[in-house]
């Protein structure tokens, strides 16, 4: 089991982890969004607050009022046990919600709930800056309103450790929606995006393109480099819309890859939210065994790493996003990095071929390579959630899907169609 600490010593690459997971309450009967969870933080702590400890996790709001977010209470020493932890919370919340019958609803876009109608943003403490937010870039649409993903912290501490965290998480960043990606559906109708989620995310903020940038962040390797680059300028390109200087801090960065400088971590922030704490913990061994193993540079040297500019990187990560794990990827030079010497593999298959080489050297728990051995045999959440549905579907066939992934949630099993 994992355990959290609240650490007095700065931690090094890979010795802890932070893990937040974010889900949308619902009406039991309908699925249609309940905007209750300052209910929910005023039920465990007996007032309304941002947050609650509960345990070794912690529960807080968000943006809008039907989403509340799990997360560890500190950095965690170990990604094994997460799952376990996370689902105890999953359950005790939904035992709250009973009496409005109501229930957490995993899966990184709710598939049809009118997010310009009827959406309510938190309005308690930090109320400010949600509305900064809203009058700056209106958080009615799917960008802002209908999202919930999960995000993974990575420490580290000094530049050299920065240098080589950032160089090898903008390699792994593209692939990430071929394996994590759980958003096909919005609107009542099949998207031409696995990761609707993300190509939500990634325009969200087009009034103000340096908060954003590609997503796949720029090739800067020092914290100095990085406030020169990145964040000063996204501050003077806000501050005409912001002049009470609401929302000028590190935290309006909205790249794939966040650093948080008050915090030493990297946060990534391009993983949809799956069925339950489990499979999205599986997905998170993944990526941390993967940027382990390009930090040890065993297939590629740092070097090689930090020449990629994000103008190439990009395309890749936007094919992944369109089609997931079916997205065919042609960069050669990229496929090197992972010890591939061919012209073109699908993306499934490159983080296939990739699991199997990590499994060998015992990189994984037992937990996680079953929730990816179901991935890679059965396609990402997104995949499952199309196989689930006929091919003209109608609400009340998303009705039935979508009650499916609210049991897994509750019940913390795998979907399979």
């Amino acid at each position: 089991m994992s355990v959290t600490i609240n650490h007095k010593r700065p931690l090094h690459l890979f010795e802890g982890y932070g893990v937040e997971i974010e889900y949308a309450i619902v009406n039991c009967d309908t699925l249609d969004i309940i905007p209750i969870a300052d209910k929910v933080l005023e039920h465990q702590a007996g007032r309304i607050v941002n947050e609650v400890e509960v345990e070794s996790l912690a529960w807080s709001n968000e943006l809008v009022l039907h989403v509340i977010e799990l997360k560890t209470n500190g950095a965690a020493t170990e990604l094994y046990g997460l799952g376990a932890a996370f689902q105890t919370q999953v359950e005790g919340i939904n035992n709250i919600l009973e009496k409005d019958n109501a229930c957490l609803m995993p899966g990184a876009i709710h598939p049809w709930m009118n997010p310009f109608n009827g959406v309510e943003l938190w309005p308690h403490d930090y109320n400010p800056i949600y509305e900064a937010y809203n009058r700056i870039f209106n958080c009615s649409g799917h960008g802002w309103s209908n999202l919930q993903s999960t995000h993974l912290n990575l420490p580290f501490f000094g530049d050299d450790e920065f240098e080589k965290l950032h160089a090898a998480l903008r390699i792994v960043l593209p692939l990430i929606p071929s394996i994590a990606t759980s958003s096909p559906i919005a609107d009542s109708v099949r998207k031409p995006f696995h990761n609707y989620r993300m190509e939500m995310y990634r325009t969200n903020s087009i009034k103000i393109p340096s908060i954003t940038g590609l997503i796949v962040p720029e090739a800067i390797f020092s914290r100095q480099e990085y406030q020169n680059e990145i964040l000063e300028r996204m501050y003077r390109d806000i501050e005409p819309h912001d002049p009470d200087k609401i929302l000028q801090d590190e935290w309006l960065n909205s790249r794939g890859l966040m650093p948080r400088w008050d915090r030493h971590t990297i946060e990534v922030r391009v993983i949809d939210n799956q069925e339950c704490p489990a499979a999205d913990l599986a997905i998170l061994e993944w990526v941390v065994a993967l940027a382990k193993s390009l930090v040890n540079e065993e297939t590629c040297t740092l070097a090689e790493q930090k020449e990629w500019h994000e103008e190439e990187l990009y395309p890749i990560l936007m094919q992944t996003i369109k089609e997931g794990e079916e997205a065919v990827i042609s960069n050669e030079r990229y496929l090197k990095m992972f010890g591939l010497n061919r012209s073109s593999i699908k993306a499934g298959q490159l983080c296939s071929h990739i699991f199997s080489r990590l499994k060998s050297d015992l990189y994984f728990s037992k937990d996680a390579e079953e929730h990816l051995d179901l991935i890679f045999r059965e396609g990402t959440l997104a995949t499952r959630i199309l196989k689930s549905l006929p091919g003209s579907f109608q609400k009340d066939d998303l009705l039935k899907t979508y009650q499916q992934l609210c049991d897994c949630l509750r019940r913390g099993k795998a979907f399979i169609p």
